[in-house]
């Protein structure tokens, strides 16, 4: 018998993510190494957290575990994340709730009630191409194509030209490069943000230009990036979808369930159950303001401490039997939109669209089949499949 020997320094491999052997990983280091520091490097040095209460505890405490120097690693070499201290995900309260507060209009239950039922249609639209098309890459034919229409939609970004902003969302996802780095896309925002100077609009482009956050408005750089932001926060909504329909094609018995079960409910229960199950966002990070400590680990002021998501949604102590796909668990307390003053501003509009992509399929949708290979992506930030081939029949 082979006998697997963890080592946490792997959590940063790229390759041990795209195979899933990292949730193994992970599993160890909750038992032997719940806080365990990583010597610098290739990147910065930094404390790993991988159980539940010790992430949702820094979650909800930016007071000691700041947000404002990067929430994402970085190799070492490329210095400082350019939007810390500038953009929503990368401040802190009060600043943080003042931002949020500028676009919170666009992205609440009241708006998104609004717009249920263009989002309706555009999901029925989408799903009848793939099913059309018998085989179909459910990351870019359905999640990513969901995800850029839902997140253009609330930018402004007028339906015409939606699908050349996939176009380019795309490439850049896949270059591994940062959004700001893709021209033609960032010169379409500049475009918008000097139309939304002469012409105001109830949009958050709109929002972003005008309206005031502290008294003053945003510099053009701070508009710029916090597009960047929600458009590269929209991945994760994408990646969630694709892979949600991925564990319904794996696991039948958990498909016919929800075919079977048809209720608002299950519904409800499906979706947030997917966002466990996928865990899109592998991690996040914060910076201790102040000598601290976890698990009796002494952190000190200055210190890098990355939560890894995926592994707060698997823990054994909060989670029954967290390695079953349940459509129907409750409760379901996962963090994949994050907590406390952080969470996620577009997780009322992500919830909404996948209870109707659920929805959907289940109307619309008899059998969900793998049809090939899956090909992971090679990430430490995002986690699901950069390719995966399904097959969907008509019901």
């Amino acid at each position: 018998m082979t006998v697997i020997t963890y080592s946490p320094a792997d959590v940063v491999d790229p390759d041990l993510h795209a195979s899933g052997e990292v949730f193994g990983l992970w599993r160890w280091m909750r038992q032997h190494a719940p806080v365990h520091w990583h010597e610098p490097g290739d990147l910065p040095g930094f404390w790993s957290l991988t159980r539940y209460d010790d992430i949702r505890q820094v979650y909800q405490n930016p007071a000691v575990f700041s947000s404002a120097r990067g929430v994402l690693l970085r190799p070492a070499d490329l210095g400082e994340d350019p939007g810390s201290g500038r953009t929503m995900a990368l401040t802190d309260p009060p600043r943080h709730r003042a931002l949020r507060g500028q676009v919170a209009d666009r992205f609440s239950e009241r708006c998104a009630r609004s717009l249920a039922d263009e989002m309706r249609a555009e999901i029925r639209s989408v799903v009848t191409r793939a099913v059309e098309a018998g085989t179909c890459d459910v990351v870019h034919d359905i999640g990513a194509r969901l995800s850029s229409y839902n997140i253009s939609r609330l930018l402004g970004v007028p339906p015409e030209d939606r699908g050349q902003l996939l176009t380019w969302t795309t490439e850049a996802f896949e270059s591994g490069k940062p959004l700001t780095s893709h021209l033609a896309l960032m010169r379409y925002f500049i475009d918008m943000m000097y139309a939304r100077m002469e012409e105001p609009a109830d949009d958050a482009m709109g929002m972003f230009v005008n309206n005031e956050v502290q008294g003053e408005l945003l510099t053009e750089t701070e508009i710029l990036l916090s597009c960047e932001n929600l458009v590269g926060a929209s991945e994760n909504a994408g990646l969630s979808m694709a892979s949600g329909i991925l564990a319904l094609a794996e696991h039948p018995q958990q498909w016919q369930r929800l075919v079977r079960g048809r209720d608002e409910e299950l519904l409800r229960a499906a979706a947030e159950e997917v966002l466990r199950w996928t865990s899109s966002a592998t991690h996040s990070m914060r910076t201790a303001t102040t000598d601290t400590l976890v698990e009796g680990r002494r952190i000190a002021a200055g210190d890098r401490v990355v939560l890894w998501i995926p592994s707060a949604n698997r823990d054994e102590s909060v989670f029954t039997e967290p390695e079953r796909f349940d459509l129907g668990r409750q409760p379901n307390r996962h963090l994949a939109l994050g907590t406390g003053e952080h969470v996620c501003i577009g997780s009322t509009m992500a919830r909404h669209q996948m209870r109707m992509l659920l929805e959907t399929l289940v109307e619309s949708v008899a059998v969900v089949e793998p049809a090939g290979d899956v090909e992971p992506l090679r990430s430490i930030a995002v986690n699901g499949p950069a390719h995966a081939a399904v097959r969907l029949v008509a019901r």
